[in-house]
């Protein structure tokens, strides 16, 4: 039986501020819900709300969220695929951490 390879990745996420607060712990939780199930060794760190460099579907302050987390290779691209598709999300980014 082989073993999967695990990789460390972080991904930020940029909220819209728009939400409210409420509507972005909502989002937040949902996505810490997602990476929990398909990850371990979630880490959360709220960045909070920041200017953007530039403006992003007219807004110019975005809600920052960092996670930390380990898992197979795979999941980063549906990750990836469900920040494109949900609405609020501004921006993500998700990269490998070399360990």
């Amino acid at each position: 039986m082989a073993v999967e390879k695990k990789n460390s990745y972080e991904a930020v996420l940029v909220y819209s501020t728009t939400l409210g607060e409420d509507g972005i712990a909502e989002i937040e939780g949902k996505f810490k819900a997602l990476i929990e199930e398909h990850a371990e060794s979630v880490e959360t760190d709220e960045w909070g709300k920041r200017r953007l460099a530039y403006p992003i579907n007219d807004e110019n302050e975005g809600f920052y969220v960092l996670y930390r987390f380990v898992c197979s290779p795979d999941f980063p691209a549906e990750l990836d695929r469900v920040c494109k598709i949900t609405e609020g999300v501004l921006r993500s980014l998700i990269v490998r951490i070399d360990d």
